[in-house]
């Protein structure tokens, strides 16, 4: 995800030349050591198990591509490429794909994560076998970004038909070329910097998106450069929204209270730029999962009633996938399931 060191790392090896980093916030300095300029060291040589949680270094989590499919359903690699660069992808296609026309729900990983890790942890084909709908994971590769993360917080990445959100878009494209997927109904959602990247796919197309999923994520526009990236990272944006007229897409977010690496503050961030400043109002209510954590549930509506936002916030929840499985990195089965009250609150929203 965005964390790239943890409180039981191996300190940083002397004559590496890399004390300087000690002085960087811990939660950031991947983020840092990964834009230095070429042949300056990095935190990758001090420790294989700095991207994985505490505990969970050296582990090997199993891949979605590797577990059992149903019979009847198929999960596919392919990549696209445009004058931004090429990203592969990965699809997965329920057995109950016959042809007519589905939803397509698109998957944003997080740093050090790949689609397999994600589709894993996540669960998200298991509920689209449920629910009969396409899932498509693109891929960020190591030479865009070495930790693998979506540059969400460049700002050449965060406009329409450029950059990562051009590849994006055109991954989109391409499976509903491919397949037949119900235009009125496509999604976007995504974790730390996959949900960032979420945030930005719903402005930037919100005539191809019809609602977006933020888990752990970060505002569109939240940063716009390295510096305003570790600011946003620690106290949610750093500068207002766009005032110009937009489309409003609905957006169902999620934050764990205890998140040391994206601020909570992010969250509600994501909330306030998808609701309208006016003619809305809210419902808060709060539960607990049976054997795991509290949680509150804030439904942002409009004057009739449809639901605009919901904004989950999990109650001593880190940076981690809420409700998700140990099989894939950075989840917490012991919250609620996000996967599929994303997979509902989808349902509850058509384009157009």
């Amino acid at each position: 995800m965005i964390n790239f060191s943890h409180r039981n790392a191996p300190e940083l090896q002397a004559g590496i030349g890399a004390d300087w980093l000690r002085f960087v916030p811990a939660n950031v300095r991947g983020l840092v050591a990964s834009h230095l300029p070429p042949g300056l060291p990095t935190l990758d040589r001090v420790a294989a198990g700095l991207s994985r949680p505490a505990g969970l270094a050296g582990q090997r989590f199993a891949s979605q591509g590797e577990a059992s499919i149903p019979d009847g359903a198929r999960f596919l690699s392919g990549s696209f490429s445009n004058a931004a660069g090429s990203r592969p992808y990965k699809l997965y296609v329920p057995s109950g794909y016959t042809g007519e026309p589905v939803p397509l729900v698109v998957m944003l990983h997080g740093c050090t994560q790949s689609p397999d890790d994600f589709a894993a942890g996540t669960r998200m084909n298991a509920a689209a076998e449920e629910h009969t709908c396409l899932v498509v994971y693109p891929g960020q590769t190591a030479a865009a970004h070495p930790q693998r993360c979506w540059k969400w917080f460049s700002a050449e990445d965060q406009q329409r038909e450029a950059g990562e959100p051009s590849l994006i878009a055109g991954i989109t494209r391409q499976v509903m070329q491919d397949y037949a997927v119900d235009p009125a109904r496509v999604y976007a959602a995504g974790m730390s910097a996959g949900g960032a990247a979420a945030a930005i796919m719903g402005e930037a197309y919100p005539d191809l998106y019809a609602a977006i999923g933020v888990h752990s994520g970060l505002a569109c526009g939240a940063a716009y450069d390295l510096p305003s990236a570790m600011a946003a990272m620690q106290r949610g944006r750093g500068r207002p929204a766009s005032g110009k007229p937009r489309r409003i897409v609905p957006a169902i977010v999620f934050h764990g209270d205890r998140d040391k690496t994206v601020s909570p503050r992010n969250g509600e961030d994501v909330v306030e730029q998808a609701v309208p400043g006016t003619g809305s109002r809210t419902r808060t209510v709060r539960r607990q999962v049976p054997g795991g954590r509290n949680y509150t549930c804030t439904v942002h509506m409009d004057e009739t009633g449809r639901p605009l936002t919901e904004h989950w916030v999990i109650e001593g929840a880190g940076h981690a996938w809420s409700g998700g499985s140990a099989a894939g990195s950075y989840t917490d089965p012991l919250g609620p399931d996000a996967t599929r009250e994303m997979l509902r609150f989808f349902g509850q929203h058509r384009r157009g």
